[in-house]
């Protein structure tokens, strides 16, 4: 019984009718642009490289995420197998 009942669902599905199935809309504004490989490899900066970014907005990223840490800590989400650290401002 278990060996027909394989082939007779695929024979079951073989007699139905496949739907009709429209392209999907092409995608709004310009196609991308395809620049070759060598130019995008160029325009890397080089490995272990220091991008610069914005140290203000750096610096209000850093005491919003210890300010919730701390309320984090407050609620009692603390993770006892990392150590606290001290609260460091990277800037000079």
């Amino acid at each position: 019984m278990q060996r027909l009942l394989l082939p007779l669902c695929l024979a079951l599905a073989a007699c139905s009718e496949m739907p009709e199935l429209k392209a999907p809309p092409p995608p709004a504004g310009p196609a991308p642009v395809i620049l070759p490989l060598t130019d995008l490899v160029a325009a890397m900066p080089a490995p272990g490289a220091v991008i610069p970014t914005d140290p203000s907005n750096l610096s209000a990223r850093a005491a919003a995420l210890r300010a919730r840490a701390a309320g984090l800590r407050a609620q009692g989400f603390s993770s006892p197998a990392l150590p606290a650290t001290p609260a460091t401002d990277p800037t000079p």
